[in-house]
């Protein structure tokens, strides 16, 4: 009987060793977490995933200056700072990126999303070396005709970080929307929060001085709806108004596209519309309602902090068709409406879909 039991804890101890070391060779061959997803057909290619990010977004850009017709189309990717600086010529990259886009959207550049100052010692300790590559890029891109606008969006809770992320961003020569307790961009700053307005005609990214940033409409579902909505903006005298195309899940038509990209002081400006290229959200238009994690299987991973969300592997075609290249496109949908650009959010997702974070 002790025989028998040892035998058996013998072979239990073979066993386990075997799926350890199998695991553990499995893990090292395709350099993914093994506490992580495990995705067979995509392995961690940190050479070959931001390339195809980059892509992408040249194709996006491609289709919507040939589809509009309009070669001066805006294209501004959300965070992502590093798709364009390793693609600086400088640093060895091809530079067709930077060429393809218009500007860089930056969140939580100066402060962090709890809204407290990032010191020097904490990006250091971090790893953030934002700033240092933002550097990198406009530097360079000041040495050529090729200028490149950095919209800065900080989290803040007070009107002296208000007041300072503004300097901090302009002793840079960025453009700032600091959101004083707006966490989700869903409401547009007391006139005493807006920046110094212009009466200028913004007719290209690199003029603005300011921008907007609203995208979340749920402060209006119940106080006034979409004509009230539309009506806040007019009002307002920023250079570029940044909103999503959706209001309550119609999407805004020409005309009242149109009628933004007047200011209340009489000039003219920039209207873009923001969409979700690495990230399928459960409330929009494309989403079906047996969709989940791995169904359709370029569904890959929750996005943490972000029930609605889950990130994609964007180079899925049928993640790509609904995005770009038909006429039943969410681009089209935003060129047929009359926006002057977009803004990309979570380009990043060809880091998270391969890491466990």
């Amino acid at each position: 009987m002790i025989l028998t039991n040892m035998k058996k804890i013998h072979n239990t101890v073979i066993t386990i060793i075997f799926i350890t070391i199998c695991a553990v060779c499995l893990g090292t061959c395709i350099d993914v977490p093994i506490s992580g997803p495990y995705y067979p057909d995509m392995p961690n290619l940190k050479d070959e995933q931001p390339d195809a990010m980059r892509q992408f977004v040249i194709d996006i850009a491609n289709y919507a200056r040939n589809t509009s017709g309009n070669p001066g189309f805006i294209i501004i990717p959300q965070n992502g700072i590093e798709l364009a600086e390793d693609n600086m010529v400088t640093n060895d990259g091809d530079g067709k990126y930077v060429k393809a886009i218009n500007g860089l959207g930056i969140e939580d550049l100066f402060y962090s999303d709890d809204g407290k100052l990032i010191s020097a010692s904490e990006r250091k300790k971090s790893g953030d070396d934002r700033l240092d590559m933002l550097d990198d890029i406009t530097g360079e891109l000041n040495k050529s005709v090729k200028t490149m606008q950095i919209m800065v969006s900080d989290y803040v809770t007070t009107e002296s970080d208000r007041l300072n992320s503004v300097n901090l961003n302009k002793n840079k020569g960025f453009i700032s929307f600091p959101r004083k307790n707006n966490y989700s961009y869903g409401a547009i700053p007391a006139k005493a929060d807006q920046p110094a307005m212009n009466n200028y005609d913004i007719t290209k990214l690199s003029d603005a001085q300011n921008y907007l940033y609203l995208i979340s409409t749920d402060n209006y579902q119940s106080h006034g709806g979409k004509a009230a909505f539309l009506t806040d903006i007019e009002k307002t005298d920023y250079d570029v108004v940044l909103i999503d195309l959706f209001f309550n899940g119609t999407p805004l038509t020409y005309q009242e596209i149109n009628q933004l990209k007047t200011k209340a002081d009489g000039g003219t400006r920039l209207v873009i519309a923001y969409i979700n290229i690495g990230s399928a959200e459960n409330w929009r238009y494309y989403w079906k309602n047996e969709w989940h994690v791995g169904n359709p299987d370029w569904l890959r991973k929750r996005y943490s902090g972000y029930d609605d969300e889950i990130w994609v592997d964007f180079r899925d075609s049928e993640w790509q068709d609904i995005i770009y290249g038909n006429n039943d496109s969410y681009m089209k949908k935003i060129i047929d409406a009359g926006f002057d650009g977009v803004y990309l959010d979570n380009v990043e997702a060809y880091y998270f879909i391969a890491n466990d974070e």
